[in-house]
């Protein structure tokens, strides 16, 4: 006869768990990554059209707005 405890001690195998909640975390990692590169390409063209309109209104200048000696 099968003791009880026996069957659950069995049954507590997480080999399984461990390549799921590998897939998982790796999943998330993606999804972070895309996230991310989304977030700076928004921000960066931004930022580029920012930096590109201060140096050309100043005429060349610093960001200071003072003109380097």
């Amino acid at each position: 006869m099968i003791n009880f405890s026996e069957n659950i001690a069995k049954s507590n195998d997480e080999s399984g768990f461990t390549t799921a909640e590998l897939l998982g975390n790796a999943a998330l990692g993606v999804v972070a990554v895309v996230v991310i590169w989304g977030l700076l390409q928004a921000v960066g063209v931004d930022v580029v059209a920012r930096i590109r309109e201060l140096i050309l209104s100043d005429g060349g200048a610093g960001a200071g707005g003072t003109p380097a000696p």
